[in-house]
């Protein structure tokens, strides 16, 4: 072989590899949209992923994950949506707030959604029907923000008849009329007396707790609000600090010291996600996938943080739970 020809070879031979590479299809891109910060939801991205991985998955290997975190800072959420609609992404995945799901829906028509909401899609007009959603987008729904009647009974189990029961509400929430109404019509047939204090912002957070303890009321319930879930270590040590018997809606809570919680688990939630967009990648379309929901609630309470506060906790209640932390 000629020295020229020989060179040849070596050229084509050295060129294959980055070739063959190119030929190779790109793996499919998900844009994950979320309304919270990445710091406090590394654990629900690790569900997302458990839920991938069950479907054929893995992060790096078979799909790729673009994030677009806002901190709680929901205005920023429009040009987000905007970004990863135009960017070449297979679907998106709209978490963290109710903001985070309308930005995804207004930013595209056609690229797959899957959403985490509390509330009641069809109500918020995210989908057609819970059974067949339609369109572009479906998701899941654990229903946090429809469970203050239930909740507001365990803490009328839990503390005095005669105290009053404060109910935290995010007011820039889409939910915040209608779980307020609900949490007063639930102690009205108490024949409790509610006191209902708003939060949006770390500070007025504090500055809700400080109201609480000062107006001497007797529990405190926590709205469903996906920005209260972002505050978790905040509201718990919070609760422990003015030793206010507080109820949370997400079994992650009394595990980080919370009093109670009752509720669907989060986790669960983010994991099914995950599998909706696997099954979506591999082409099920969003429209012909139902909302999911439910069907198991879970009762959780912390004994530890109950004698931290002085409680004791009706045997009827610890019947009922489906966790006790001691």
């Amino acid at each position: 072989m000629r020295r020229r020809e020989f060179i040849t070879l070596l050229a084509g031979l050295a060129g294959w590899p980055l070739a063959a590479r190119a030929q190779q299809p790109a793996v499919p891109v998900i844009g994950f949209l979320s309304g919270r910060s990445s710091a406090e939801s590394q654990y629900l991205v690790m569900a997302f992923s458990k839920g991938l991985r069950e479907t054929g998955f893995v992060e790096g290997r078979d799909v790729a994950i673009e994030f677009r975190w806002v901190d709680g800072q929901y205005d920023r959420l429009p040009a987000q949506a905007a970004d990863l609609a135009g960017r070449p992404v297979s679907l998106i995945v709209a978490v963290g707030a109710v903001p985070a799901i309308r930005a995804a829906k207004r930013a595209t028509a056609t690229i797959p959604i899957v959403f985490v909401t509390g509330d009641d899609p069809v109500r918020l007009g995210l989908v057609a029907s819970l059974n067949k959603p339609g369109g572009n987008v479906t998701g899941v729904s654990p229903l946090a923000n429809q469970l203050e009647a239930k909740r507001l009974g365990m803490l009328h189990e839990l503390v005095a008849r005669n105290a009053v029961i404060a109910f935290l509400v995010n007011p820039n929430s889409p939910s915040a009329e209608i779980e307020s109404k609900q949490a007063e019509a639930a102690a009205a047939a108490l024949s409790r007396q509610l006191d209902v204090v708003k939060a949006a912002t770390a500070g007025e957070i504090d500055a809700a707790f400080s109201i609480v303890a000062e107006r001497g009321d007797g529990a405190l319930l926590i709205g469903g609000d996906p920005f209260f879930a972002s505050r978790r270590d905040q509201l718990v040590a919070l609760a422990a600090r003015h030793k206010i018997p507080t109820l949370f809606w997400s079994p992650d809570q009394p595990a980080a010291g919370g009093l109670m919680s009752y509720g669907a688990s989060i986790l669960e939630a983010y994991r099914q996600v995950g599998l909706y967009a696997g099954r979506i990648l591999r082409g099920e379309k969003p429209g012909e996938l139902p909302v999911v929901q439910p069907t198991k609630f879970e009762l959780v309470i912390n004994l530890k943080t109950a004698k931290a506060l002085g409680l004791n906790v009706p045997d009827r209640l610890l019947a009922l739970a489906d966790e006790v932390i001691e």
